[in-house]
């Protein structure tokens, strides 16, 4: 038996695998792309059975104002740029009134960093939308924005996190991960807070009893190695603080981005990368029940097939979405739960709605 068909079957006797193997498994070729997925798919099974699940959500991107330069974005604006643009109270309850006439559950709101927040206008926007929709959850913010808020304030980040949670804040995004390796970060986002930061406020908002997202941006500069890195990084915490809901694996999109036309990315993941990020993150991630296909990142086929090879979730929705759009990806403003339900029955699966912290509907 060859190594990575030795890995495998570890893996499947339900044994812990090592970054080094998962780097291994990272760099399959040809048919053992589909021994990898098979494996994959035979343990998601097990932990999450035949469903497919998904959730009715709404993106509020507040502001496109960012004071950060972060090179794989294509959607923040500088001042004196053209299209910026900042949501009064008025036109953000005017957007959440809408989601609630769409029956979404949740409600995601990232945005730039814009010059003049601080922690109290987080906490402003999450009590907006808490008036305009008591009953829906805010799925809201991410490390930077809470580090920025802290440094914008002169306040810790744990108090910072506990004003958002009284201000409604009901999850945080795991998203500023990008590639938890510095080398890798002081490349595509050097502005943005250091790895050992991300994970402080991530344990920190765990401990407040604040679930986040797990995310991975990958496909530009990065090595197998440091992807292997990144998730177990992501598995650590989950084994201290067990607040991870999801792993999102984001592959990134190139077209508009300052690090590609400077030439310091590549053009994107493969669709041999996008599957293979799903598969290993189903067989190194051993305490992650939830893997989502973002057809967001890859298309609702590439999401589809991503279903045979780990994941079991499609995410949500969307209904508005500007941040992958503004990178130079399309279609990525709504999926119609009708056709998440087609994509599920043509494998043989069936899609159950879900809400943010996977209660199904």
């Amino acid at each position: 038996m060859d190594l990575l068909h030795a890995i495998l079957k570890k893996a499947a006797d339900g044994q812990r695998l090592t970054e080094e193997e998962a780097r291994i498994l990272f760099s399959a070729k040809g048919r053992e792309i589909w021994d990898v997925s098979a494996a994959a798919d035979r343990i998601r099974e097990q932990k999450t059975g035949d469903t497919v699940t998904f959730v009715r959500n709404q993106n509020i991107n507040v502001t496109n104002l960012c004071v950060n330069a972060c090179g794989f974005c294509g959607y923040s604006k500088k001042p004196g740029d053209e299209g910026i643009y900042h949501l009064t109270k008025e036109q953000v309850q005017e957007k959440v009134k809408l989601a609630k006439e769409r029956d979404v559950t949740e409600i995601c709101s990232v945005s730039g960093l814009y010059p003049d927040f601080n922690a109290q206008s987080y906490a402003d926007v999450y009590r907006w939308i808490r008036e305009a929709f008591p009953g829906v959850h805010i799925h809201a913010g991410n490390p930077m924005e809470v580090a920025y808020a802290a440094k914008k304030s002169g306040m810790t980040t744990k108090e910072v996190l506990t004003l958002m949670k009284s201000a409604g804040l009901g999850s945080l995004c795991g998203t500023a991960a990008e590639i938890l390796v510095d080398e890798i970060r002081n490349v595509i986002c050097p502005q943005k807070i250091p790895t050992a930061e991300w994970m402080r406020i991530i344990r920190q908002a765990h401990i407040l009893g604040i679930p986040s997202t797990a995310t991975i941006m990958y496909g530009h500069c990065e090595s197998d190695a440091d992807r292997a890195r990144h998730l177990a990084i992501l598995r650590t915490i989950q084994d201290e603080t067990h607040g991870f809901t999801e792993f999102v694996p984001l592959s990134f999109i190139h077209m508009n981005t300052p690090i590609y036309r400077k030439g310091l990315a590549r053009a994107g993941a493969t669709g041999r990368e996008d599957l293979l990020m799903v598969a290993v993150a189903r067989l190194f991630l051993d305490n992650f029940r939830n893997i989502q296909a973002s057809w967001v990142k890859e298309g609702v086929k590439m999401a589809q097939i991503s279903l045979l090879a780990g994941a079991n979730d499609l995410g949500g929705t969307m209904f508005e979405e500007s941040i992958s759009k503004g990178a130079g990806a399309v279609n990525t403003d709504y999926l119609d739960p009708s056709e998440m339900q087609r994509m599920a029955e043509d494998l043989g699966r069936t899609l159950r709605q879900r809400t943010t912290l996977y209660r199904l509907v």
